[in-house]
């Protein structure tokens, strides 16, 4: 496995000033990553000159997580929120593709929130027609759409890998994939190794964390299997870390995902950790196939 692997700029920075992705990308290329995760849900105040030059400095590139606020939400029924959802996620696109990234990722589908009710066939409705315009846009930009299946407690829309290929079918734009993430699968899919095969060639973008979002392999999930999983449908996308503490994230975000405590506070150490984690699980993944064949060839 020879994917590209990236670090979310809230590994080690609650901002992305022009700044504050200078210095990250010094030190995260330092420590092996090719890429940092920039979010781009409020586009508008984004240095994007600055953080183009600060990436290309470091040899590195970005890919760029969306998201919606209530207020943005294109799944809303009411068409007037759902168009200012539109808009915005157009403007993501230009600085997306202004600070050099080929890749949306993250719930660019759904508003993150904790919701009470199940949506609605509207919303749905007003969420596809958006998408199938800004998928369009995306595509003359050289963009990909990669949607992120998040946990029922951050989302009502796609959660599992299933429903996100129901809703790319949907859309019906070759531009768009799916973005699988372990922590959520951890919630949301009976078979975490089930759904990356199921998903196949329209995995996209793929997010590791732990089951509580700190140093990797030190809780309960699986990543040997779910390494094995990506080498068997040939998985060559990017793989980002994005694990989160009360100690670094921006306090608007740790409020939206529930963070309540400093699951790790060392930046370096956290994402020396995982880049030596990865490469480990990559390796093994590699010898199992490699195993495979050698037996295959013998028979």
């Amino acid at each position: 496995m020879r994917n590209p692997i990236g670090t979310h700029i809230q590994v080690w920075s609650a901002t992305w000033s022009a700044d504050d992705v200078r210095r990250t990308a010094e030190k995260a290329s330092d420590c092996g990553y090719d890429y940092l995760e920039l979010p781009v849900r409020d586009p508008h105040s984004l240095e994007i000159e600055g953080i183009a030059k600060a990436l290309q400095d470091n040899n590195m590139f970005c890919c760029t997580p969306f998201l919606h606020t209530k207020e943005t939400d294109i799944g809303s029924e009411d068409k007037s929120i759902a168009a200012k959802g539109e808009a915005l996620m157009l403007d993501a696109l230009s600085a997306a593709r202004d600070m050099g990234s080929k890749h949306i990722t993250g719930p660019s589908h759904t508003c993150l929130a904790k919701h009470d009710v199940m949506r609605s066939g509207a919303g749905r409705r007003n969420a596809i027609e958006v998408l199938q315009r800004v998928a369009e846009r995306a595509s003359e930009m050289g963009l990909s759409l990669n949607f992120e299946c998040l946990n029922r407690y951050e989302s009502n829309f796609s959660t599992t890998c299933a429903e996100a290929l129901e809703m790319i079918e949907a859309i019906g734009r070759d531009n768009c994939f799916v973005h699988l993430d372990t922590f959520h699968m951890n919630i949301e899919e009976p078979d975490p190794v089930a759904a990356i095969k199921r998903a196949g060639d329209r995995l996209g973008y793929f997010h590791l964390a732990d089951n509580y979002r700190g140093y990797l392999g030190t809780g309960s999930i699986d990543f040997q299997s779910i390494f094995r999983a990506l080498r068997d449908v040939n998985y060559e996308g990017p793989i980002a870390l994005e694990v989160f503490s009360s100690a670094i994230t921006n306090p608007v975000h740790s409020a939206r995902l529930a963070i309540w405590r400093d699951t790790w506070s060392d930046s370096i150490d956290m994402a020396q950790h995982a880049m030596q984690f990865i490469r480990c699980q990559m390796d093994t993944a590699d010898r199992r196939i490699d195993a495979a064949l050698q037996t295959e060839v013998a028979r």
